[in-house]
Parts: C-alpha cells; structure tokens; sequence
C-alpha cells in the first residue's frame, strides 16, 4: 500500500495532506525518512511526527446533535464536544479510535452530524466540488417576507462570497423554513438570514447526503450500516464502490410523512403564487379535471338503453 494511502487510512488526515506531511520529511519508516514512492509492507514501523502509526478499523457514526455541543475534538475553554458526549457510549474497541466530525455544526445547532475515523472520506465529503446535500429547518424570529426569499433563492454575496438556498420553501407557517444546501461555508444558514435582518432562533439539520433522523431521536446515535457506507463512498467517488446484490434493493425504502421533516419543499418556489402565499399558508387540494369524452361517452351509452 502506497504510504500516503496508508496513512490516510489509519485515519491520521486525507491522502492530500498525507502527501505534505511525506514531502515534507514527517513519515519515517523503519528509521528511513521515506518519499512518495514507498509502499508499506506487513512488519513496517510507521511513524508520523514521531507518533507510530497502524491500520485501524474503520468507524461511522450518526449522531442526533443536541444543543450546547461544539463540534471539535477539543476545546481550550472546556466547553462540552460531541466527541466527549459520544465516546463515553461508544463500543469498547472504538474508545480509543481516533474519530473526528465531518464538518461542523454551530453549537446552537442541531441535528445530523457524521463522525468517523476515515479521513479520506472526510476529506471528499467536505470539498465544495462535490455538492453533498444538506437540509435544515429553520425557525425565524418574524415571518419571512416573499421577496426575501426569492432573494434567498436567487443567492447574493456575503463577506466571503455568493452564496444561495439550493431550495427553499416554507413549512407550517411563514416562520419556520426550509433550506437546502451544499455549501459548507461557517454558519452559512445563519449569516445568509441575518444578512436579510432575520434572527435564527432555532436551526435543525435534517438530511446529510442520503442520510436522514429516521428512528435516530435527538442525542442519540448510531453507527452507519454496510450499505449506507457503501452510498457515500459512491457519492463522492467516480470509481463506484462494489454494493452487495442485496443492498442495491433496500436503496430506496419509502419513508412515511412523520419520519423526515423536511425531504420535499410544501410549498416549492417556482409553483408558488403571490396571492396564495400571502392569504393561505395551507395547501388547497387540485380539483380533478373531467374527462368531456367520457361523460359523452356515458351519455350515449344511457340513451341506447333507453
């Protein structure tokens, strides 16, 4: 095995940064500074930055983050992590791994946070390029007005660029949103409200990638099954993972209204109109168009018997 894939595995950083660390005469191998060419073999002692390395299982877990939890693997203010909430739960032969979030969530934030030990899929997972889904709900201090969120949906520049809702729609009143999103920029829900004069009072991620709350109840957590880790590897790999027969038939279980909050927009925003926004903030059921040839049809059909 290539020695920046080996160190990438053992869950130390990504291959990228594995690649510095070699060039930069950091990975010593059985006493030798070694390059990228080296390939690890059984027996080899692998030390970066002095610190010897091995192969550990790999480990995913979900979390349904409660509030009050910073999302770092340490904290200088003693402030409580998610890692000292979880790892204290976690099974004994993975208390000593060394796991670490997948992005962040604030720490008023609440909801799904992935934490796993695999740093190449970190890495992948939290690159801008590869548009991994998130969805949050949000709930506003007053009702957001609509021009503010076609303004939200068409995006605008913040201090560190343009950014835009993917989607965005309302929920059970004008105060409480809907987002979709793929950028993973700091508090990017929150500033994009703000930037509007709208205070978040509550903000609640919902769906990662494929990933949803279902049977997950708020600060409780789960390690990801087989198949689900198969999905996000496909997600940000072009070299598709391989997916037991059997998995590739549960991909798309149907999830009833109560187990996701929010997967698809109540209200979406190209369909929506003006008038219905701001008087009716329910739903008001189509009415079925009538078939004129059918009715014709039974007509005819009435008269012949007569």
């Amino acid at each position: 095995m290539r020695i920046n894939k080996y160190i990438a595995h053992a869950g130390l950083c990504s291959r990228r940064n594995a690649e510095i660390l070699v060039k930069d005469g950091k990975v010593i191998v059985n006493r030798k500074v070694v390059d990228m060419s080296y390939e690890v073999v059984e027996g080899d002692i692998v030390l970066v930055d002095g610190q010897k390395i091995t192969l550990e299982p790999k480990v995913y877990i979900l979390l349904n983050k409660p509030k009050g939890y910073i999302c770092t693997t340490s904290d200088e203010k003693d402030r409580k992590t998610v890692l000292s909430f979880i790892q204290p739960k976690l099974e004994e032969v993975h208390k000593t791994l060394r796991i670490y979030p997948v992005g962040r969530l604030d720490r008023n934030t609440t909801g799904l946070l992935l934490l796993t030990n695999d740093g190449e899929l970190t890495q992948k997972l939290s690159h801008p390029s590869k548009k991994v889904e998130k969805v949050y709900v949000a709930s506003l201090d007053k009702p957001l007005r609509l021009e503010d969120l076609e303004t939200l949906a068409k995006g605008f520049d913040l201090e560190d660029g343009f950014t835009k809702f993917d989607d965005i729609s309302y929920l059970e009143s004008p105060s409480k949103i809907g987002v979709s999103i793929h950028s993973g920029k700091n508090r990017i829900v929150r500033r994009m409200f703000e930037h509007l004069g709208y205070q978040v009072e509550s903000l609640d991620r919902t769906l990662y990638a494929h990933l949803t709350k279902k049977n997950l109840p708020r600060g409780k957590f789960r390690y990801l099954t087989d198949r689900e880790i198969v999905l996000l590897s496909n997600l940000v790999s072009e070299k598709k993972a391989f997916m037991p027969p059997e998995a590739k038939f549960t991909q798309r279980k149907k999830q009833s209204s109560t187990e996701k909050e929010f997967e698809k927009p109540k209200r979406s925003l190209k369909s929506s109109k003006k008038q219905e926004l701001l008087d009716d903030w329910t739903e008001k059921p189509k009415k079925k168009n009538r078939d004129k040839r059918t009715i014709a049809a039974k007509m005819t059909q009435n008269k012949s018997k007569r």
